[in-house]
């Protein structure tokens, strides 16, 4: 039993821990709510760059892993929790195109934007690129 109850305060813990880091790293002013106005251009953008055959496997892998996280019905922090709610999925998805974008290369990137060029330089922003 004291097993089980210390292996539950340790994932609390690593829990808590990752909240702590989501909001340390969240994005700041109104890049938030930037990001979640663009989320069906981005959504559009993963699942075009998953389909693109002349991306490296792994970074399809990830593309798609994205997209199965993303319709998930939980998250790592809820949505109903102001800011970061939504700022994990915007700090998820700014990590698989980080690293998309560093693989494949960000004119890959920007053949298969759908939204506006605007959108396209906030993704930018976010992604560090």
């Amino acid at each position: 039993m004291d097993v089980l109850i210390g292996v539950a305060v340790g994932l609390l813990g690593l829990w808590l821990l990752l909240i702590l880091c989501l909001f340390l790293l969240r994005p700041r002013g109104s890049a938030l709510s930037q990001a979640v106005r663009l989320l069906p251009d981005v959504l559009r953008l993963v699942t075009r760059l998953g389909r693109d055959p002349g991306l490296p496997r792994s970074v399809r892998v990830r593309l798609w892993l994205l997209l199965g996280y993303l319709a998930l019905p939980f998250d790592l922090v809820p949505d109903f929790i102001p800011v970061l709610g939504y700022a994990d999925d915007v700090i998820v998805i700014s990590w698989v195109l980080r690293s998309v974008i560093r693989a494949a290369g960000p004119e890959v990137v920007a053949a298969h934007w759908p939204g506006t060029p605007e959108g396209l330089a906030v993704v930018r922003r976010l992604t560090r690129t």
